[in-house]
């Protein structure tokens, strides 16, 4: 799979991603919900500070430079990576898998650069571009915009039980964005099918030279 192709998927990513963004931080008020398919999917905006699907690294400034700076490096590295993953020919599943996590990262990344500097705050106000640098945070400071919501599953457990009796459980709770969608998309399908993706075209090529390995017969 050619170089191109790989940077092709991850522009692709990079505008889905920012364009659901800007819509929902444009549009919509901090907190609104729009129902989208019944009540299982569902657009409800919301901001963090922290990783993929609102998980957080560390409070205060300094945990949110942390974490954007670690972005940084971590995407940087990763073009690396997805270079020599296409250098070396390995499975066109890794290198898309690859492009995916690396969308994905850059996707957060820009939210967490820039979106402090272009954009007012989201509350009971719906955001507005502003003068670069007239935003509500410093640059590395903005917060990452979420708004895909999947609470498919809705049950309540007996009041019966220990400590847990009474409370409202859901499945799909956190509420995430395209470029969380892409890094966990990549990342799974890794891990299912590491052993078909992950194998560079010289290794193939190796094992086929070496053919199959003749175990010793054994007398009855």
């Amino acid at each position: 799979m050619k170089y191109r192709y790989s940077l092709l998927i991850i522009f692709l990513v990079i505008l889905a991603d920012q364009w659901s963004k800007i819509y929902v931080k444009t549009h919509f008020y901090y907190g609104e919900e729009v129902l989208v398919v019944g009540n299982w999917f569902r657009l409800h905006f919301i901001e963090n500070n922290g990783m993929a699907f609102g998980m957080k690294f560390s409070q205060g400034d300094m945990g949110k430079l942390l974490l954007t700076s670690f972005r940084l490096i971590a995407v940087g590295f990763g073009f690396y990576m997805l270079k020599q993953l296409v250098k070396k020919q390995y499975s066109r599943g890794a290198i898309i898998c690859g492009s995916l996590i690396l969308a994905g990262a850059m996707g957060n990344l820009i939210d967490s650069m820039f979106y402090g500097l272009i954009f007012t705050e989201s509350s009971f106000h719906i955001a507005r571009f502003v003068p670069w640098g007239q935003g509500y945070g410093r640059l590395l400071h903005g917060q990452v915009v979420d708004m895909l919501y999947f609470p498919m599953l809705e049950f309540k457990l007996p009041d019966g039980l220990p400590f847990l009796g009474g409370k409202t459980i859901s499945f799909f709770d956190p509420v995430f964005n395209i470029a969380d969608a892409a890094i966990s998309t990549g990342v799974i399908t890794l891990l299912v099918f590491q052993k078909k993706m992950i194998h560079a075209k010289d290794q193939i090529e190796k094992g086929a030279e070496q053919g199959p390995v003749e175990t010793p017969s054994q007398n009855v």
